[in-house]
């Protein structure tokens, strides 16, 4: 028998979900024109409700523009964090969103779950990532 590690991004059990809540570094893979991959390092929250992942960032920064690049249906991304053993994947179609309501519950969800509020910065975006898989193990 195979071992599956899907979980359905709307509706994680406990485990997965508490592992989303923890402070964890997390890495956005988002693609370059070419095709190649970007990996970077980022603070992500999870929304299961909503099926959204959300990140901040700079409006000029190398992943808003991979976002910005693939047009209006979305790029497709994939958001990871790994703890020992543990580890999880969002997957999904990332927008840039500059709607201050929209980076104002970016910022507000980051302070939630980094436990700090991040500084003022009148070029932060909101990485929003419409999510359609998820997978790991928490």
């Amino acid at each position: 028998m195979a071992l599956t590690y899907s979980v359905d991004p709307g509706d994680p059990d406990d485990s997965y979900l508490s592992f989303w809540r923890e402070r964890h570094l997390c890495t956005l893979t988002t693609l370059r024109p070419d095709g190649t991959p970007h990996l970077v390092p980022v603070g992500v929250t999870y929304d299961p409700g909503t099926l959204l992942a959300r990140i901040i960032t700079n409006r000029t920064s190398a992943k808003a523009r991979h976002v910005r690049a693939a047009g209006e249906a979305g790029a497709p991304v994939a958001v990871c964090q790994v703890d020992g053993r543990r580890w999880a994947t969002l997957e999904g179609r990332a927008v840039v969103r500059e709607e201050p309501e929209h980076v104002e519950e970016a910022v507000r969800r980051y302070a939630e779950r980094y436990g700090r509020m991040p500084g003022p910065n009148p070029s932060r975006v909101a990485i929003e990532i419409t999510l359609t898989r998820a997978m790991g193990r928490g």
